[in-house]
């Protein structure tokens, strides 16, 4: 893939990355794994049990006053046993408390010298190692994947020049303009503080109100609406820095820059009401698809690349780059890709790894600068101050996960949890006991970090929202009109249930209002359904403006690794003794496991075979659904089983068709069709027996079209 940069040099072909490993794939240790296992604690075969401080002990029973006496106060090692275990927790996360992680390594498509002295970037083939969390950002650490949010996408680069965070989120907007209402923001759509209802969700008052008073919040909310806020995995969804950035070279020449991570599995959503069931069948339903990918050797990937801008660009696209409710077109501004990164490497430890984990967008490296966009220049604060706040001290960068591939070398001392043992006595600058060392580092002296030279700032104090950041209804609606049909209709029931939920009238009023600035029709839908009477328009900001980029459902999926296919098998021999369902069965798996698919084969009892029973199954679990030569009397009206649920296998493929699913049928199977209220057209697939070869190539197609939009109704 060719590279069109009019800044950037170097052929951006990618070979081969190196794959760290996990455990289970066989490959040696990485840098990644070679640098952690200095922290690993290995209770291997014939370990004694020991105190924290190293002294063999029993554990398994506290020291009492006789065999049914009271248990003393002397007992050290109930208390620190117990003590340890009350205090093993720590504050989770304000926000995006939920998430999973995961370790990999970015590799530089080339040489970017000429447009940043960031040195991760200024060779082609580099590789840096990369640690990626992603999250919900509601809901607490105990809440379900598939709630309907936004979701964290954040990006540690472990560089040779130090850690540098790209702290983004799956949309390229935010719901708030300046970092003073980030607070009034998440009081919103916490829950409610009198119920603790509900959980992950803004189906409520006060998140609806937020939202209608602040309709900078508009954007973010569509984005959220859509199938952005459900997506079928992390694996499958897009990253954005959210911000404007700087790049800088070595001579101080900067360029406005917006981050982007494309995913190349492919972007895919659920379907509202599969999210909702998804979230009691399996709540860790994200968390799992990425870490089992990974033990699998499917490695995901994305492409970062950014829309490189000039620092005259600031005003020129009708809209300000400082204001983080919008972003840039691709059309206006194409993304340059610079390189690719693989997640390879499951943690070890997930509170160690993924949980201590602190972004922070103040990790930069000499190459990369802020803006001036208020929401980012108060996250800059807000940030480590949380993250003082969850390890009760300045020492967290200290632990394994958060520390730097390369030395540190400063004047900061002491602090609770303080994990190095510093040998200068002259902790300060400037010294001549130690020659002056730590040295000073700037642009021109010891490769240092510096301050974009360019940037300058004048004008009277005030505390206003900027002139430039007025118009917050254009942009929602050119998302909008972005939209497949389809994908409106999802959006506008995403607002009709979420709407539903409100019981202010004036709140319901207040948020037609908003939505009408953006699109009359959109407004009288909701309207229609929520008891409001229908606007009439309010044209002030209505366009025609599109963009190619922001659909989710108008694009196929680039390759089909990690999907499953729950293949619907009996274990119920034919009349002549074979079993030819389960001999289906079989071949299949090993046919799609050839495009990285997996299969999962579904029967009445876990004989061999057989990897699910139908009393554990479940069409949120497959993203295609096929019935096996013989399993079709699973689906008669008169079948009845103790093994399952009443209706469980017919339930499955209702399901799985009235979601968009890929379904298909081989032989007889496709007899429990008409039962299960599957139509013949788009998306359903049929072959004889003899022909799986040609089926399953047919039906890979299908994974890759993900949902069959043909199957949802739209208003009339």
């Amino acid at each position: 893939m060719a590279v069109g940069c009019p800044y950037a040099s170097g052929d951006p072909s990618s070979s081969n990355l190196r794959r760290d490993g996990n455990g289970d794939n066989g490959n040696a240790p990485g840098p990644t794994e070679k640098f952690l296992e200095q922290f690993y604690e290995n209770d291997g075969k014939g370990t004694i049990m020991t105190s924290d401080v190293g002294m063999p002990m029993e554990d398994q029973n506290s020291l009492k006053a006789g065999e049914r006496g009271p248990t003393l106060l002397e007992d050290f090692i109930f208390r620190q046993k117990i003590q340890h275990f009350d205090h093993e927790r720590v504050p989770e996360r304000a926000v995006h408390a939920r998430g999973a992680g995961a370790h990999g390594v970015f590799k530089s498509y080339g040489d970017y010298s000429n447009i940043t002295a960031a040195s991760f970037l200024c060779s082609k083939g580099k590789e840096t190692p990369v640690f990626v969390r992603f999250s919900t950002v509601a809901g607490s650490r105990g809440s379900a994947d598939t709630a309907r949010d936004v979701h964290g996408f954040a990006t540690r680069f472990y560089t040779d020049e130090g850690n540098f965070d790209i702290v983004g989120n799956n949309v390229p907007v935010f719901f708030i303009q300046d970092a003073i209402k980030f607070p009034d923001l998440v009081h919103s759509v916490k829950p409610n503080p009198d119920s603790e209802i509900p959980q992950a969700a803004t189906a409520h008052d006060t998140a609806w109100d937020f939202f209608s008073q602040q309709p900078s919040a508009l954007h973010t909310l569509f984005w959220a609406m859509a199938g952005n806020g459900i997506v079928r995995s992390y694996r499958h969804m897009d990253g954005f820095g959210v911000h404007t950035f700087r790049l800088v070279t070595d001579d101080g020449n900067s360029k406005l820059v917006k981050w982007h991570w494309k995913t190349l599995q492919g972007k895919a959503s659920l379907v509202w009401e599969e999210a909702q069931v998804a979230s009691g069948k399996n709540a860790d339903m994200h968390r799992q698809d990425l870490f089992d990918s990974i033990k699998e050797g499917k490695f995901p990937e994305w492409e970062l690349g950014v829309q490189i801008m000039e620092e005259s660009d600031q005003l020129r696209f009708g809209f300000d780059l400082l204001d983080p409710t919008k972003f840039v077109p691709e059309e206006l501004v194409p993304v340059t890709p610079i390189g690719k990164m693989t997640l390879n490497l499951n943690p070890k430890n997930y509170f160690a790894e993924t949980e201590q984990i602190m972004f922070q967008p103040g990790h930069i490296v000499r190459g990369i600068d802020f803006s001036e966009d208020p929401l980012l220049q108060g996250r800059l604060f807000s940030y480590l101050d949380t993250q003082l706040n969850r390890n009760g001290g300045p020492n967290f960068e200290q632990l394994p996960i958060n520390r730097p591939r390369v030395p540190i070398h400063n004047n900061n001392r002491d602090g609770m949890g303080q994990m190095n043992i510093p040998l200068n006595n002259a902790a300060y600058t400037p010294n001549t006991l130690n020659d002056g060392a730590p040295l000073q580092a700037n642009q021109t002296v010891n490769n240092g970090f510096f301050t974009s030279p360019g940037r300058t700032v004048s004008g009277k104090l005030l505390r206003a929202v900027s002139s430039t950041f007025a118009d917050v209804w254009s942009q929602p609606r050119l998302f909008y009109n972005s939209l497949v049909p389809v994908e409106q209709q999802f959006l506008i029931n995403a607002m009709r249930f979420e709407i539903s939920h409100v019981q202010s009238s004036v709140v319901k009023q207040n948020i037609i209002t908003q939505l009408n600035r953006v699109d009359n029709d959109l407004a009288k839908r909701v309207a229609r359904v929520v008891g409001v009477p229908p606007p009439s328009p309010d044209t002030r900001f209505y366009n025609d403006n599109k963009t190619d980029f922001v659909s989710i459902f108008s694009k196929p999926l680039l390759k089909i690794d990690a999907l499953k296919v729950g293949v619907l098998a009996t274990v119920a021999p034919t009349m002549d003794g074979k079993n030819t369902s389960l001999k289906q069965a079989s071949i299949l798996k090993e046919a799609f496991k050839k495009a990285g698919a997996d299969v999962i084969i579904v029967g009445e009892t876990l004989s061999p075979g057989i990897d699910q029973t139908y009393s554990s199954a479940d069409a949120t679990g497959f993203d295609g659904i096929i019935i096996t030569d013989g399993a079709d009397g699973l689906f008669k009206a008169n079948s009845s089983s103790a093994f399952f649920p009443t209706g469980r296998p017919g339930q499955i493929l209702t399901d799985g068709y009235r979601w968009g699913k890929p379904i298909g049928a081989l032989g007889s199977g496709k007899t429990a069709f008409p039962a299960s209220a599957v139509h013949d057209g788009p998306g359903v697939f049929t072959a004889d027996s003899i022909a799986l070869d040609k089926f399953v190539e047919t039906f890979e197609g299908g994974l890759k079209t993900f949902k069959f939009l043909d199957r949802f109704p739209l208003d009339t």
